[in-house]
């Protein structure tokens, strides 16, 4: 199907050994074969590209948040809870390549210790099941998570992180059995799915009809895009996701700076100065729904939404969510190289002064 001579085939192989590829025929009959530049296909398919490994395999400082093996808690209120490796679709973008398809030694495998240090954390007030996805997990599985979840009093809510609706609609819309499983526990605790839509053409009578069964469960869905150069880095390319987004009953959540991930970083990154371009141009596009995203970047130290430049190449930021209690809410600019597209260790550590 790609079309590959021997030396590129040699190269894909290469590829594959470190990053492995799985996509689902549906999310496959999604490519423009004609078109050398389509979206759909630079999301799923291995770019030459990836074998650049400058950046880092965490660029978040996952591992320094993880508490029981497969758990982290990075910020007050939220427990995150690797479920699988596994997705439906590998996503060529992906800040888990270092372990999506590959390493289970990251993995949610000692669910009696979470549940345990979740009902000491009190502060914990909901859980985030992610993965890989949390819907390639079979049934019985997701059961086991909601009903050990929904017994600890303070927890608010429970969230999914899935792209099942994106790259592989059929997982939701061909077992009812999901569905009603998921009907049942959101009434004992609310439940939300946060998925993952990156570009318009992933909007289908597929992909809704996944959406819309979800949304019958009665559990909101919210989107997370990342920006990807090539794919959506285009204001009127955004804009119009997040309008169609809006239109199946989707909110956008964040628009996320794409992570500098070894394969990924010089692939898919776009500098933050045209970055803020893109998002701003397509959110002049939208209602009051569409408006209420924000961009950020997932740093170590939280996450901190790109507001804007304040003059020339001067930009300023926001923590949205912060690890350490000095930096909530702190506000700070940075001047910033035209090409930049990541903050690292020199981040200001005053609070912003305005003259």
């Amino acid at each position: 199907m790609l079309g590959l001579n021997e030396a590129d085939s040699a190269q894909m192989a290469r590829i594959l050994a470190q990053f492995p590829m799985s996509v689902p025929r549906y999310y496959l009959s999604l490519i423009n074969w004609d078109d050398e530049n389509d979206p759909i296909r630079k999301m799923c398919i291995p770019s030459v590209r990836e074998t650049d490994l400058s950046g880092s395999f965490d660029t978040s400082g996952e591992a320094s948040n993880t508490v029981v093996v497969g758990m982290q808690h990075k910020y007050h209120a939220t427990a995150l809870i690797l479920s699988t490796n596994r997705c439906a679709m590998y996503c060529r973008h992906c800040f888990r390549k270092r372990l999506v398809g590959l390493s289970d030694a990251e993995i949610a495998s000692h669910l009696d210790e979470m549940i345990a240090y979740i009902k000491e954390h009190k502060e914990i007030s909901n859980v985030l099941v992610s993965g890989g996805d949390a819907f390639l997990n079979d049934n019985e599985v997701i059961e086991e998570y909601l009903s050990r979840l929904c017994e600890i009093d303070h927890l608010d809510m429970i969230r999914f992180g899935t792209r099942v609706p994106v790259s592989f609609p059929q997982r939701v819309t061909s077992d009812p059995d999901l569905i009603a499983l998921l009907k049942k526990y959101n009434e004992k605790k609310q439940l939300f799915v946060i998925t993952h839509f990156n570009h318009p053409n992933e909007i289908t009578p597929e992909s809704t009809a996944a959406v819309h069964a979800i949304l019958s469960a009665g559990i909101p869905i919210r989107n997370q895009t990342v920006l990807l150069h090539g794919v959506n880095d285009d204001s009127e390319v955004l804009g119009t996701l997040l309008r169609r987004l809006i239109r199946i009953g989707v909110i956008p959540y964040y628009v996320f700076q794409c992570r500098p991930v070894s394969g990924v970083k010089n692939q898919f990154s776009v500098p933050f100065l045209r970055g803020i371009q893109v998002v701003e141009g397509a959110k002049r596009m939208q209602n009051g729904q569409g408006k209420s995203l924000r961009y950020a970047l997932s740093h170590p130290t939280g996450k901190i939404e790109i507001l804007g430049t304040v003059g020339g190449n001067r930009m300023l930021f926001k923590y949205h969510q912060a690890k350490y209690d000095k930096d909530a809410g702190r506000m700070f600019t940075m001047d910033l190289d035209e090409n930049q597209t990541w903050l690292g260790d020199d981040i200001p550590q005053d609070s912003l002064l305005i003259p």
